[in-house]
């Protein structure tokens, strides 16, 4: 594990990398190192109020992945420095970023894509934004942007996500069940449903809580023997990815470890959990994962890392080891 995480500390991160491998170190306890990555996040505060802003100038829900670690780096230290940020964060989404007509957080203020307008939704902006919203204390406003979500992206007929819709322009840019997607809105919908229990919002509460079961079972439906899933979920000629898989792990670790989900569920985790560990190589690195920068083949990933590192810490929590 010390390698996993020497690894992903040493890799290059863009807003969304810096606040995903903040929150992983968050969650598996190791205050040493995620406290200074909270820091940083607020020392490379873009003007606007953007956390980690170190690239990635163009990113509008990324750099909100960063908001929790600031938020728990204040409470832990009582530091106001920690407490600006999160609150300049929140600010920059309820009154500065750009949305849809029907109120969505974009994901970027450009498209990457060209003949596509800016105004796109992305299901990684499920984990960016709403668990965020939520710590904050702003959990309508987090469960309406799930809404939003499930609105422009989610597929009725699979119980699946697709990746990147165009809400202007009415039409998907990339209209796949993208593995790493699908396991971004479960992760999301998971911290959403856990801090709405702690706000004592029951109906919030079931209705994230019903979505992330619903997606896991649609998810589960595609796991391959060895735990991990193809790239598009549905199509087996893209390739083996183990992100999306440590992902769905930290997923039904912590639903197990938080109760609203059954231990049915653990075969499921271990299974890839042990296939994953097992691609880790002698510098930390874990292989076979959608790769950066482009997420389009195999590879390695500051997520992958991140994801690994949630999965462990959530399963040391259910006493495995």
């Amino acid at each position: 594990m010390d390698k996993v995480i020497y690894s992903m500390l040493a890799m290059q991160r863009f807003p969304w990398e810096q606040g995903v491998c903040a929150q992983a170190l968050y969650e598996a306890g190791i205050d040493g190192l995620w406290i200074p990555m909270a820091y940083d996040a607020v020392k490379r505060m873009s003007r606007d109020g953007r956390l980690a802003m170190a690239g990635g100038g163009e990113a509008v829900s990324d750099p909100a992945a960063n908001g929790e670690v600031c938020l728990r780096a204040y409470e832990k230290t009582g530091d106001p420095f920690f407490l600006h940020g999160a609150e300049q964060m929140l600010e920059y989404l309820q009154k500065k970023a750009p949305r849809t007509d029907d109120g969505v957080i974009c994901h970027n203020m450009v498209s990457f894509h060209p003949g596509y307008s800016p105004v796109q939704l992305w299901v990684d902006g499920l984990y960016m934004v709403p668990p965020f919203l939520a710590v904050m204390g702003c959990i309508k406003e987090a469960e309406e942007q799930i809404e939003g979500y499930i609105r422009h992206l989610y597929d009725e007929k699979n119980d699946l996500f697709y990746h990147i819709v165009d809400v202007e322009q009415g039409r998907f840019v990339r209209k796949l069940h993208w593995a790493t997607g699908n396991g971004w809105a479960l992760m999301g919908l998971a911290r959403t449903a856990e801090e709405a229990g702690k706000q004592n919002q029951p109906g919030i509460q079931k209705n994230m809580t019903d979505r992330f079961l619903r997606l896991l079972d649609a998810v589960l439906t595609d796991q391959m023997p060895d735990g991990r899933f193809h790239d598009v979920l549905d199509d087996p000629e893209s390739f083996v990815d183990g992100t999306s898989a440590m992902m769905v792990a930290a997923a039904i670790y912590r639903g197990i470890g938080q109760g609203y989900l059954d231990s049915r569920y653990l075969e499921k985790a271990e299974t890839a959990y042990l296939t994953v560990l097992d691609r880790i190589d002698s510098y930390g690195l874990v292989r076979e994962v959608c790769g950066c920068p482009d997420f389009i083949a195999p590879g390695t990933s500051a997520e992958a890392q991140a994801a690994f590192i949630m999965a462990d810490a959530w399963r040391k929590r259910l006493g495995k080891r």
